[in-house]
């Protein structure tokens, strides 16, 4: 390699390798196929290698581009927290803060707080990136996270808060027509809700509660969203945050002295952003919000 290639090219391959397709990529950039096809020839005249093989389903990488893959997206990330940090000067509470968290902490504690925090701040945008999966704060793909998960890395600043408790909840519709459960064990005449894969966090769970595997399920998604929306929609009994539960009277909690799990919550953010007043604000009113919602 002679000369190192523009950022211009990593881009187009980092968009071909995810989409899988020029069509594809080029409706993500905004570019035109001649183009990206361009730019990925010139990649891989650059590295000396092929990137990219034609198949019944699109383009499919080669070795070398999936060996390339993680350092493009990491170019990304920083590329896109370069923007970030330039986009409003630390002194100052303006500018973007990329926040993550889980879907149902994003969808269900987070909007309330954030429409204070835009109130208090109207010059601070918020890039909101709801996942289960930890995004990682040390390389920037977040500033701020909110973690069911104690961080194991270091350079890191982070905040505790009290666990948000969980519980078996159903709607009052499907309890008026299944009857409530006396027990745990009474579990197994009823339509349960859960997931489809088992991490290891909820193999624990399983492990203290055999009765709610896998096979006993009636509904079975790795969406937090999907599970709160079935039981809402009186689907059958599911596990539910009990301060979300608190606010919707027709959610039951059910057999409350018989199954008690917590949720750990930590909020954190990278410490080279402690002084960055922009972060600090959200930091802060992260910390603060979230210690009301799951009170």
């Amino acid at each position: 390699m002679n000369t190192e290639p523009s950022w211009d090219l990593y881009r187009s391959f980092l968009a071909v390798l995810e989409e899988r397709s020029l069509s594809g990529a080029a409706r993500r950039l905004g570019l035109t196929q001649p183009t990206l096809a361009r730019h990925l020839d010139a990649l891989e005249e650059a590295v000396g290698a092929q990137l990219f093989l034609r198949s019944p389903r699109g383009l499919a990488p080669t070795e070398t581009a999936l060996e390339l893959g993680p350092y493009a997206r990491s170019l990304a990330t920083t590329s896109a927290a370069l923007l970030r940090t330039a986009s409003g000067r630390a002194d100052e509470v303006r500018g973007v803060v990329r926040v993550s968290a889980s879907d149902v902490v994003g969808a269900e504690h987070l909007p309330p707080i954030l429409v204070q925090l835009r109130a208090q701040h109207p010059e601070l945008v918020i890039e909101l990136a709801l996942s289960n999966a930890v995004e990682n704060v040390l390389e920037r793909a977040a500033d701020i996270a909110v973690r069911m998960v104690e961080p194991a890395q270091e350079a890191l600043v982070a905040r505790h808060l009290p666990p948000i408790r969980l519980g078996l909840h159903a709607h009052r519709r499907y309890l008026d027509r299944k009857g409530i459960p006396a027990s745990l064990d009474a579990l197994k005449e009823h339509d349960l809700i859960g997931f489809d894969r088992e991490t290891p966090a909820i193999r624990a769970a399983i492990g203290r509660y055999p009765m709610l595997g896998r096979p006993a399920l009636a509904l079975r998604t790795d969406s937090d969203l999907a599970q709160l929306a079935a039981i809402r929609a009186g689907f059958g009994i599911g596990i539910c945050q009990r301060p979300i539960a608190r606010h919707e009277p027709d959610l039951v909690h059910l057999l409350p002295d018989d199954f008690v799990l917590d949720l750990p919550v930590w909020i954190v953010m990278h410490e080279d952003l402690k002084t960055s007043r922009r972060s600090r604000a959200v930091f802060d009113a992260l910390v603060e919000g979230m210690r009301t919602a799951t009170a």
